[in-house]
Order: structure tokens, then sequence, then C-alpha cells
């Protein structure tokens, strides 16, 4: 997987797609969501194994667990309105922020792969490139010169491509939405 840090990368990249619709604190919870996927490495404390469905890149980094979670918190933040959000661009920008999660780790080159589809279909899967160097699952495996290696691992793979992305969306922006000068 990559890092916390790499995980936000394509949850702000999707910045200036969703800008003039999404409030700003809402650009902390697509961020949070990004990263929440990796919550399931608490399974171990409670002894689910790594390749169970409820292990580590299981559920939780599932394509349709993202579409879950986020109609979830959009449900729960628009029990009252936000100025200039809909509730659609809301749901869009969660599910393409925590969806992001397993489908990176896809490009991940350690782990068993990740059931992208569970629950409906538990098999694991690995993109056919892999050049994102896995992080450690600790905070003191990945001091060091391995932390150091997915930290640029990670800016080549990730932060390089996410921006991108995210230029290409500004870009698209502009051609789309031009701006009027008055």
């Amino acid at each position: 997987m990559p890092s916390a840090i790499g995980h936000a990368a394509p949850a702000l990249a999707l910045y200036p797609l969703f800008r003039s619709r999404t409030p700003p604190r809402l650009w902390l919870l697509g961020v949070a969501c990004a990263m929440a996927p990796d919550l399931d490495v608490l399974a171990f404390r409670f002894g689910i194994p790594y390749e169970h469905p409820l292990g580590h890149r299981g559920l939780f980094h599932s394509i349709p667990f993202a579409a879950v979670f986020a109609a979830l918190l959009a449900l729960a933040i628009f029990t009252r309105s936000w100025p200039g959000a809909s509730r659609l661009a809301t749901w869009t920008h969660l599910f393409l922020a925590t969806a992001s999660h397993g489908v990176l780790d896809t490009f991940t080159d350690g782990g068993l792969g990740v059931a992208l589809w569970c629950p409906f279909d538990c098999s694991r899967h690995f993109a056919p490139f892999r050049p994102i160097a896995v992080s450690p699952l600790g905070i003191d495996a990945f001091i060091g010169a391995r932390g150091l290696d997915v930290l640029v691992s990670e800016l080549l793979w990730v932060w390089v491509p996410c921006g991108v992305v995210a230029w290409l969306c500004i870009q698209l922006r502009r051609g789309l939405f031009p701006v009027r000068r008055v």
C-alpha cells in the first residue's frame, strides 16, 4: 500500500473538478475517506487473517464499499444544507476519494492483492504494472531507509501523476467553463 500521505494525493487531485461545488471542509473529509480503508489493519488485532474478506485489502478496499460508504456519508452530511454542494457532487467526490485507495493499492509491489469487487467477488487483484513500493504497516518500520524509498516511489508514481490529472482537470474546466471577466 502507499503510505497515508500517498493516499491523500488522488483526493486532492480531484479538487479542480469539484472546486466550485464542494465546500473546503469537505476536502478534509475526502482526504480522510482516501485514507480510511487502511483502518482494516485493525482486523489483525481481532485475529482476522490478511487473506480473509474482512482482512487487510479486503472488503474495505473494494469499489462497492466505497460506493456505500460515500452514500452513507453524503446522507449524514446532508442532514443540513451545505451551500454550493449538491448531494450528488458530494457522493461523487467521496466515492472517488475512497475508491482511489483500493485502486492505488493494486499498483504496489507487495501484499496479496486487493479484493476490488468484494463482497460480490472476493478474489484479489493487482494491476498489470506495479511500480509503487509497498509501505510497511508500522510507523517504526516506516522511519529510515525503507520509508524514504516508499516516499520517493510515491512522489514519482502517485504525486506526479495526480498533479498531471489535476492540471488536466484545470484545463478541462477552463475549456468547458471559461471564466468570464467583467
